[in-house]
């Protein structure tokens, strides 16, 4: 009976501990009423796991970004029938011009599949795709859209281990406070997220050659495969899947890719 108690005991004091450690951790929140107090706390939770003062600084500096909210509720286009998609996302254009930067940057892109074995159609597919080759990277303030996603209750875990990797980034001085991305935080040219980039970034991304490397390795070490095919139920399709999880999406990476390598099939009926 003693030896049980203790367990009981033992049991309940664990119990007590785990409440008492949520409730001291950053509540989330669903409006701007609460992101101050969030910061604030957060903020302790960062020095705590070794943050410096200066990244902390400029976490503090953040504002609640509407407008990144405002584009997390309605990404409506992920909706869309294949075809649908590509016509919204001018795939026609993006296969045109992706097959003449195949050839007008053939070098880099020789290199890259000889390091990665990564072909040129699915990198320049996600690049014409997340920026139109550059063009639109978003001029939202980086760092306040992360924080503002790790705030928000809807996927705060996802964007808390985003918010930890932009402020290791920004303690390397890899990163700028003050860095602009598009509304959820994605920079560069073909878009990456803080903890991809620290993981998988090779230089500044806002360098094509930079970002178009960085893709090859995210691929790459979600199971690229050399030679292999990377249309839906091939074995490299998966890594695309890993990129976006989107369905339509990794579809419209897929056709476009095939078609900017020399593949036929020009709509979601061609697949």
């Amino acid at each position: 009976m003693i030896k049980g108690r203790q367990i009981t005991m033992a049991a309940l004091v664990a119990v007590l501990a785990c409440l008492g450690a949520k409730a001291d951790a950053a509540q989330c929140g669903s409006s701007a009423a609460g992101f101050e107090t969030w910061k604030g706390q957060f903020a302790e939770e960062a020095r705590a796991k070794g943050i410096s003062a200066s990244a902390v600084s400029a976490l503090m500096g953040t504002n609640y970004a509407s407008a990144t909210i405002a584009a997390d509720r309605g990404q409506r286009s992920f909706s869309l029938s294949l075809d649908q998609f590509l016509a919204k996302r001018g795939a026609s254009s993006i296969v045109a011009r992706g097959r003449g930067l195949k050839q007008s940057q053939a070098a880099l892109f020789a290199s890259i599949q000889q390091r990665y074995g990564v072909p040129p159609g699915p990198l320049l597919a996600i690049w014409g795709m997340e920026t139109g080759f550059g063009s639109v990277r978003g001029n939202q303030h980086m760092l306040s859209s992360v924080a503002t996603l790790a705030y928000d209750c809807r996927r705060s875990e996802y964007f808390t281990e985003q918010l930890y990797a932009a402020l290791k980034l920004i303690d390397r001085g890899s990163l700028s406070a003050s860095a602009r991305g598009s509304m959820h935080g994605e920079i560069g040219q073909t878009q990456f997220l803080p903890k991809n980039i620290l993981a998988y970034g090779t230089g500044n991304l806002d360098v094509a050659a930079n970002a178009l490397n960085s893709t090859a390795n995210f691929l790459k070490a979600h199971g690229w495969r050399a030679g292999a095919g990377y249309q839906p139920g091939e074995a490299n399709f998966a890594a695309i899947q890993a990129w976006n999880a989107a369905s339509v999406y990794q579809r419209a990476i897929a056709l476009m890719g095939r078609q900017i390598d020399g593949g036929e099939g020009t709509s979601a009926e061609r697949e």
